[in-house]
């Protein structure tokens, strides 16, 4: 048996909890994958995985035995990869997943330079505003606006998201201004239905902060079919700023209750944890940092 394969497969069988999905990330058949890990325990001695007909999981023994395979699987990819740096110039697949608005307006232009900047680079976007699994999905990094909840992935801080509360000049024309984030109560809203805080609005200002839940006549997973609506005079948005910047400045849309600031939203680029980061991997993040922090100085 070769051992290391063996490891290997246990260690992706353990990660998808499948020996079919662990074969496809291998791209191996379910048979081979199969006969790794029975090879391993017949080789130790003891049972490692747990197999029923619709999930494989680990055994104590296989739990601890997978803790260390990691540790051990970890510093051969940081030597191999240690070498292949020494070449400093990044090669292969490259997939990034990244929010639908944020890709088309910000990321995309960036792509483009990065590309400039490292042309044996390939790289695959996947632009989705659904929440993604980045090891089930085999993704490098995973660019989230959001506030993160606990999880064994690493996340670095990219920028902060600043947002604004906006409607269109006939709309407040009609409904009037709002003044105080309570009289939003009185007005057609037009929420995200992502966010981690649901529906509710948080606002801060001289007089604190205030928590509002917006009586919302559309509620959509995407910032420019809000953007859109608002536009068309359907109500009073809450908008991250790069968004909404053009159809402020074109006088489409308002900013409203300038005086309140709702707390900014975090760009994260999120990865599987390893000891030893990939270079295209660190490059990438280090180029999203270097461009994003300076366009928000």
């Amino acid at each position: 048996m070769d051992k290391l394969e063996g490891l290997r497969a246990f260690v992706k069988v353990v990660e998808h909890g499948s020996f079919s999905e662990a074969g496809r990330a291998l791209r191996l058949s379910r048979s081979a994958v199969s006969k790794y890990i029975a090879d391993l325990e017949n080789d130790l001695g003891v049972q490692l995985l747990n197999r029923t007909t619709r999930h494989v999981s680990p055994t104590e023994n296989g739990q601890a035995y997978f803790e260390r395979v990691l540790g051990v699987l970890g510093d051969l990819d940081a030597a191999d990869q240690a070498v292949a740096d020494l070449q400093a110039t990044p090669r292969g697949l490259l997939r990034v997943n990244a929010p639908m608005s944020f890709g088309t307006l910000q990321l995309g232009p960036a792509i483009a330079d990065f590309m400039v900047r490292y042309p044996d680079l390939r790289i695959q976007l996947v632009l989705s505003d659904q929440q993604v699994d980045p090891v089930q999905d085999g993704l490098d990094v995973t660019l989230r606006i959001a506030d993160l909840e606990a999880s064994s992935l690493i996340a670095r801080k990219i920028m902060p998201i600043d947002r604004a509360v906006c409607a269109s000049p006939d709309y407040l024309a009609k409904h009037g201004m709002p003044r105080h984030p309570s009289d939003l109560r009185e007005h057609n809203c037009l929420t995200y239905g992502y966010l981690s805080t649901g529906n509710q609005w948080k606002l801060s200002g001289k007089d604190g902060d205030h928590w509002i839940q917006p009586p919302w006549t559309l509620c959509v997973n995407n910032a420019e079919v809000l953007r859109d609506a608002a536009v068309g005079g359907r109500g009073v948005a809450l908008l991250p700023v790069f968004i909404a910047n053009a159809a402020l400045h074109s006088g489409e849309l308002q900013e409203v209750l300038s005086d309140y600031r709702a707390p900014p939203l975090t760009l994260y680029a999120i990865y599987p944890p390893t000891r030893h980061l990939a270079l295209k991997v660190r490059l990438f993040i280090d180029f999203l940092v270097e461009r994003f922090s300076a366009a928000t100085r």
